[in-house]
């Protein structure tokens, strides 16, 4: 098997041999991979030499940029002292500790948030949502709260792909012939101003209407069912929605009326995407639980956190004389490579003020393409905060008429801009391109971002006239 594989080229020994995530197989195996070979700041090589700027990070994670051997360096003697070992049974390593540490006063002292207590790790997003979603239904039956377990999303979210964390996911496509959601997973409006105001609402009475909606839920459903709600300060996978004026405010107020836990997912705002260390500060939210992952490590180590309050701590602390062991864990909880990653992660972060690179590159970016996009009449929306932007289209500017869904006009635009040598994400849940650069990007970088992309949307506009009509 060996000897004839190595007749195949890569691109086709990757075709007979990988099924790769949120691909369609149709396609892969008609036009291949692309096969990334490097990369170095914000820019990656496929194997033949083609440059790349990646304004996705990855997917969104790799904050400090690409090509940083520091990271290499500081695993390989992280794998040299102690390549592996758990934490189970009060098991710990040195790392993983001063890691939770960190990671907690980051919250004090960077979010004001000083009431979350403790840190629970594991190795992605989905999982630490998974276990969130456990933990909110162990906390409440430790209460004696048996029946208080449903917990309630928005549409349009994404929460990862696990069983239970892809049920909170609130994109269709996500769920189609996987039986999802499961029950007792709810799902509330989406609080997307720009798209889903009605005609003539302004901001103040969006929120307030999407507030209605949520309290008319928890009363159809019953509070004392509903265990937690969970959202992302700024809905990423969606379409880069941030909240509207008061969300948040209103929100928390609902929730605390209805003893409903508060989960934020920060694993793509956290660690500086949105110009600020975490969103939870820049939103002054109040979370019980933080579900944390991707700018942890910068995607160089797979790693994730759920970070809970002192609030929930004490229940579990209480409890567990007469309850035992907490039996929830992974084999690669608290993992010594992941917390040794992390911690120079983080110190690159602080050291080349990465934080507020991401506010002020973020903030040129938007200027930038707001510019030269102002006069495309099917640019409807430019938005963001730091280095997590988005450009939301539509068939009629001046009428806010979107395109058919079927027609996918942003898939068209990011393809165009892929051929300029721009790698920018077409999101699954609206017509919409969203930018992410790693967090290192310069003002010429962006300037070069901007140039590729008005030309490689203008290559695209006769197509979005034909889809327009």
């Amino acid at each position: 098997m060996l000897n004839a594989a190595q007749n195949y080229s890569l691109e086709e020994m990757d075709r007979q041999s990988l099924i790769h995530p949120a691909t369609s197989i149709a396609d892969h195996l008609k036009n291949g991979p692309t096969i990334i070979a490097g990369g170095s700041g914000v820019r990656v090589k496929d194997r033949h030499g083609r440059e790349l700027i990646d304004c996705g990070a990855g997917l969104w994670c790799v904050n400090i940029g690409f090509g940083r051997a520091e990271l290499g360096e500081t695993a390989a003697q992280a794998m040299r002292d102690l390549g592996y070992y758990h934490t189970f049974g009060s098991h710990s390593n040195e790392p993983i500790i001063r890691l939770a540490d960190r990671v907690l006063t980051l919250f004090r002292e960077k979010a004001n948030a000083g009431h979350l207590s403790k840190v629970f790790f594991g190795t992605s997003g989905s999982d630490a949502n998974d276990t969130n979603f456990k933990l909110v239904r162990y906390y409440n039956n430790l209460l004696g709260r048996p029946q208080k377990k449903k917990v309630i999303s928005r549409l349009g979210s994404y929460h990862g792909l696990t069983y239970a964390a892809g049920s909170l996911t609130g994109i269709a496509a996500f769920h189609k012939a996987f039986d999802l959601p499961i029950e007792g997973v709810l799902h509330t409006s989406c609080p997307h101003f720009y798209r889903f105001a009605e005609k003539g609402e302004d901001e103040e009475a969006f929120t307030a209407r999407m507030v209605r909606d949520l309290e008319a839920l928890i009363a159809r459903e019953g509070a004392e069912t509903i265990a937690a709600f969970i959202a992302e300060p700024i809905m990423g996978t969606g379409g880069v929605f941030l909240p509207p004026k008061g969300y948040f405010e209103r929100v928390q107020e609902l929730l605390a009326e209805h003893d409903i836990l508060f989960i934020a997912d920060e694993v793509i705002t956290g660690f500086g995407r949105t110009g600020s260390w975490f969103a939870t500060g820049l939103f002054d939210l109040k979370p019980d639980i933080v579900t944390l992952a991707k700018g942890i490590t910068s995607a160089y180590f797979p790693l994730s956190a759920s970070v809970i309050s002192e609030k929930i701590w004490e229940v579990l602390r209480d409890a567990s004389p007469e309850m035992g062991p907490l039996m929830h864990g992974f084999t690669y909880s608290g993992h010594p490579v992941g917390g040794a990653v992390a911690l120079a992660n983080l110190d690159i972060m602080e050291r080349e003020g990465l934080i507020e690179n991401s506010a002020a590159m973020g903030a040129y970016l938007r200027d930038q393409l707001r510019e030269r996009l102002a006069d495309n009449p099917f640019v409807g929306d430019v938005r963001g905060a730091g280095l997590m932007v988005a450009v939301e289209y539509v068939a009629d500017k001046e009428a806010r008429r979107f395109f058919d869904a079927q027609t996918q006009p942003h898939r068209i635009i990011s393809r165009k801009v892929l051929e300029e040598g721009v790698s920018v994400r077409a999101l699954p849940y609206g017509e919409i391109t969203s930018f992410s650069p790693p967090l290192c990007i310069t003002r010429s970088e962006i300037d070069e971002v901007v140039e590729r992309f008005t030309r490689g949307l203008e290559r695209a506009m006769p197509e979005l006239r034909q889809l327009a009509e």
